[in-house]
């Protein structure tokens, strides 16, 4: 049995004590990881079906057929052609499996196309998440995963020493030159793809979180937020640093500074199984407050990372989920000034039997 096998088996399990009858994936993470199989959403109908016992079945479009084979253990795979009307062969196999009256778990971002399709196939269903039992599957990685990661968080550790080391170099670039400089190193370093697009946040444009990446030069003494990472075998690194090519920093940067960096380092060291996510939190978010950027801290601590980059577990106030063995999340505090300058230095880490394991080690100083 591999290891696609036996998460869909634990899945399976979980519809049971969740009493659903069956969970629908289209292409997205869920189907890649029950399946083995990844491909783009399309107007296309493609579904991998799971009901509470027996084997899963794909429906896809012929053409997809030797990619499925090749790529998942699935064995039953039922196909339609262009200019076949897929959804009565969506109908045929939910009447096979016993499940047009049942309970049905979509993926929560399921297109309303198929969503509709599927309502109109099961008629006398009901519907739900899937996230409501393959959430808790997903936050606990296994090895194979960890190992990705891990992979992923080389590369971007390898990225960001390649970056800092710019120095002088990087004054008078625009921030889009210095993305598309820090996108191509991705890939030289063997990164698959970016996690998503690059931040680069110079100067002012720093103190806005999910500011991407623009045409203002980087100037001598500019903080830059750098916010990147990469896909290796499918799992994603997501790491920050906040740096100084060149030149003195801003008045009042360097206390920002410390108390961002003391705030990370205090709630990684904090991270164990049996603490909640809201306590990590709280950790970092107690020692900015002390140091006077309570409310420059706009977000919360971190997110959980996986076949998304954002999933559960959220490090955030009022999360009371109890920290296992396998989880792996973001740590970033954050102190935003607006119109002035913005810090945030970020790690992914893993929880171990005993405690935690940083993902990331490149430098984290200015």
């Amino acid at each position: 049995m591999n290891v696609f096998e036996r998460r869909t088996r634990a899945c399976q399990d979980a519809l049971a004590a969740a009493d659903a009858d069956a969970l629908i994936c289209f292409p997205a993470e869920n189907m890649y990881y029950l399946s083995g199989f990844h491909a783009e959403p399309m107007e296309r109908h493609l579904f991998f079906i799971l009901a509470r016992e027996g084997d899963p079945i794909f429906i896809a479009p012929e053409l997809y057929e030797g990619q499925i084979r090749d790529a998942s253990w699935v064995e039953d795979v039922r196909t339609w052609a262009d200019g076949d009307d897929p959804r009565k062969l969506v109908e045929n196999v939910l009447i096979d499996l016993d499940i047009v009256a049942g309970d049905l778990l979509v993926d929560d971002q399921l297109w309303a196309r198929f969503t509709q399709d599927l309502r109109r196939a099961a008629p006398g269903a009901t519907f739900g998440l899937a996230s409501t039992v393959l959430a808790p599957l997903r936050m606990r990685k296994d090895a194979a995963e960890l190992d990705a990661m891990r992979h992923a968080g080389q590369i971007a550790d390898t990225v960001s020493e390649q970056v800092r080391e710019l120095g002088d170099d990087a004054l008078g670039m625009t921030e889009a030159e210095l993305a598309r400089h820090i996108e191509n190193l991705c890939i030289d370093a063997g990164g698959d793809a970016l996690s998503f697009d690059v931040i680069v946040g110079s100067g002012p444009n720093g103190a806005k979180p999910h500011h991407r990446h623009g045409d203002r030069k980087i100037e001598s003494g500019d903080p830059v937020v750098l916010d990147f990472g990469v896909f290796a075998a499918h799992y994603p690194s997501d790491q920050t640093r906040t740096v100084v090519f060149a030149g003195e920093p801003p008045e009042g940067f360097e206390a920002a500074f410390s108390a961002v960096k003391a705030a990370q380092e205090a709630a990684v060291e904090a991270v164990e199984p049996g603490v909640t996510a809201a306590s990590i939190d709280r950790v970092a978010r107690d020692i900015i407050t002390e140091a006077g950027y309570g409310e420059q801290f706009i977000h919360r601590t971190g997110h959980g990372v996986g076949l998304n980059v954002h999933e559960d577990p959220y490090i955030v106030s009022g999360n009371e989920t109890e920290l296992e063995p396998g989880m792996v999340f973001s740590v970033e505090p954050g102190v935003y000034l607006d119109g002035e300058f913005g810090i945030r230095i970020e790690d992914l880490v893993v929880v171990t039997e005993d405690g935690h394991e940083r993902l990331n080690h490149s430098p984290r100083e200015f």
